[in-house]
């Protein structure tokens, strides 16, 4: 496979990430820390990170939204849950990186 293919194939599957995500707003941020200690905020600090090495600036709330598919106030307000205290308790109890 050549590099330019790869890269096609690795956005389409980013793309195809987000929508996944955006199909899921039930699953919250913590239940993707818990479970692969990672979250929409995660990829959205990568964005902006892989942006910066390549010369790019976006900030973090430009890529929040492209990562939400919206303003993340607005998803904050409509989506997100009060994490329960079980959650917690997993999120408080896993290793850190």
């Amino acid at each position: 496979m050549d590099d330019a293919t790869r890269q096609e194939i690795e956005a389409a599957t980013f793309r195809r990430l987000l929508q996944h995500l955006d199909n899921n707003k039930d699953v919250q941020n913590i239940d993707l820390m818990n479970l692969a200690s990672f979250c929409r905020n995660c990829l959205s600090k990568w964005y902006v990170a892989e942006a910066e090495s390549r010369g790019t600036d976006i900030d973090y709330e430009a890529a929040r939204e492209i990562v939400y598919g919206m303003p993340y106030p607005e998803w904050k307000s409509k989506y997100q849950s009060e994490a329960s205290a079980e959650q917690l308790r997993k999120f408080d109890s896993r290793p850190v990186d």
